[in-house]
């Protein structure tokens, strides 16, 4: 997910919009899931005795390719698949000099009996930065999810159910969750340390580095291959894309979950100022929540031809009001406040005051009286002063202990691996994160999709937005993949979610739908 980023990161006017755990997800950085000890006679259990660290030093003295295996079954659309599930660490090294760099822990599931050349591989990881992947893992495609269904206003019981996920995407591809260094149990070795990754090129260059190894370990290198990144996953997965395809690994596809692909362009990245960038790719998401919470006025009848007029509104006479707004603080038009006002519900005289309203003050004012609308999912909300509210994301604080119990429990009862030290679902290591990418501060990485897709024409990108996630606005998600252009390959879905969309019944099934459209393009 996206976390917002402290201004002693990066130059001073930066608030910033980073992605916590779900990148999708969040997590609280207390929230650490305890280790748990497994019965030992289970056949392909394995107790690791490695203590994993995420302190900024951590380094591991040397790693070992161990692995859990346990078998599954699960039948979708009336068909039985039978597949194996592999836990354990593969060991990335430097590219240049073949030394050992980083002890990746990952999750992968293979259906059994399947000719390796022909099956699609798809690897899953979450942002933050500073998530491990149990958001995508445990709430989205793989063989198993915990029942979410959002959006609600109450925490999920712990421990939440586990079931077989009927919107698996195993019968179309084999699926690898891996975690980033310093996050989960995945850890830098000797004589690199875990900070040595925390920083946008060095993060993506690790990661290339574990997918050519799985690829080598496991005979891959035939499979069609796909990233599938959230939030900061999004940025990570573009720099991956252009790092793997110039290293001579070609991919078929990325999938782009609620992500943010510049950051230069999200107004929630900077504060008022000299660099303060307009809000128009949030002002879509602002309408989306005002009709949703019945706020807009009037109440929109067809909310595909609301959102419309909300986009062709934003892109003309919102944007012609911002230019001058932003230049010298000249006053919008009463029309553009009158106009800002029907769509939110947020009073005239605050948009004539600021037309250009940061999504934590929508947070804060969409709803009458002293209530707080989610960040990750502005559908749910919770009274300001409430235990839910408390951590600035009522959508979060309802499904984050469920998800961060969830997967001790499933690792060690389901997928039999134990470790010797705490899994960490989520790392609070923003402030230390180098954001700095090709000459800017903050990354702009829609360049690194474009020089991909160069690379590889026939790569396919589909983007999949929540239309009231107020980290990651679907409509800013549009124009800045708009700057490639228009081409056939690229697809984008937005659907009635917040962030994580998988975690709504509705739109994981709509998703579901549309990721298998997306893997059978040019097959």
């Amino acid at each position: 997910m996206l976390r917002w980023l402290g201004s002693s990161m990066v130059p001073a006017v930066l608030l910033a919009a980073a992605l916590a755990a779900c990148g999708g997800g969040g997590g609280e950085g207390a929230s650490v899931a305890p280790p748990v000890t497994p019965p030992p006679t289970v056949a392909g259990a394995l107790a690791d005795p490695t203590i994993y660290s995420g302190a900024a030093t951590g380094s591991l003295a040397a790693a070992s390719e161990a692995a859990a295996t346990a078998r599954g079954q699960l039948v979708l659309n009336g068909v039985r698949h039978d597949y194996t599930a592999t836990t354990g660490h593969l060991v990335a090294r430097d590219a240049r000099s073949g030394s050992p760099t980083v002890s990746f822990f990952y999750v992968a599931y293979t259906l059994d009996n399947q000719p390796a050349a022909s099956r699609p591989v798809t690897f899953f990881y979450n942002g933050g930065p500073g998530s491990a992947s149990l958001w995508l893992h445990l709430g989205s495609y793989g063989p198993k999810r915990l029942v979410a269904d959002q959006p609600g206003n109450s925490v999920l019981a712990t421990p939440a159910q586990l079931v077989d996920n009927a919107e698996s995407m195993l019968d179309i591809s084999d699926l690898v969750f891996v975690d980033a260094v310093g996050t989960g149990y995945t850890q830098a070795i000797a004589p690199n340390r875990n900070q040595d990754f925390w920083g946008v090129d060095s993060d993506a260059a690790s990661l290339r580095d574990f997918v050519q190894r799985y690829v080598a370990a496991n005979s891959r290198q035939a499979s069609p291959k796909y990233l599938f990144g959230e939030s900061y996953g999004g940025p990570r997965t573009a720099v991956l894309a252009k790092l793997l395809e110039t290293a001579g690994t070609r991919l078929a596809g990325v999938v782009l979950q609620a992500p943010i692909l510049d950051y230069n362009s999200n107004c929630a990245v900077f504060e008022a100022g000299p660099q303060e960038v307009s809000c128009e790719g949030y002002v879509p998401t602002y309408a989306a929540i005002g009709a949703y919470h019945q706020r807009a006025n009037p109440l929109p009848s067809d909310f595909s031809a609301y959102i419309g007029q909300a986009r062709n509104f934003a892109a003309g006479s919102y944007r012609a009001a911002l230019g001058p707004w932003l230049a010298s603080r000249v006053a919008p038009p009463p029309a553009v406040a009158v106009q800002l006002n029907a769509l939110t519900g947020i009073a005239t005289a605050s948009w004539q005051q600021n037309p250009n309203l940061r999504p934590d003050y929508v947070q804060r004012n969409v709803l009458p009286g002293a209530m707080l609308a989610g960040r990750y999912d502005a559908r749910v909300a919770a009274p300001v002063g409430n235990q839910l509210a408390s951590g600035g994301d009522p959508s979060l604080a309802v499904v984050n202990q469920a998800f961060v119990t969830g997967i001790r429990n499933y690792l060690a009862d389901v997928l039999h691996y134990t470790a010797a030290s705490n899994y960490l679902p989520f790392n609070d290591f923003i402030e230390r994160w180098n954001f700095s990418h090709d000459g800017k501060a903050v990354p702009d990485t829609v360049p690194d999709l474009a020089a991909a897709i160069t690379l590889n024409p026939g790569l396919k990108v589909l983007s999949l937005s929540g239309y009231y996630d107020l980290a990651t606005p679907f409509y800013q998600t549009e124009l800045d993949l708009a700057r490639l252009g228009t081409n056939p390959n690229i697809v984008v879905r937005n659907y009635h979610s917040g962030h994580m969309g998988y975690l709504d019944n509705a739109a994981r099934r709509a998703t579901r739908a549309d990721l298998g459209a997306f893997y059978q393009m040019g097959r």
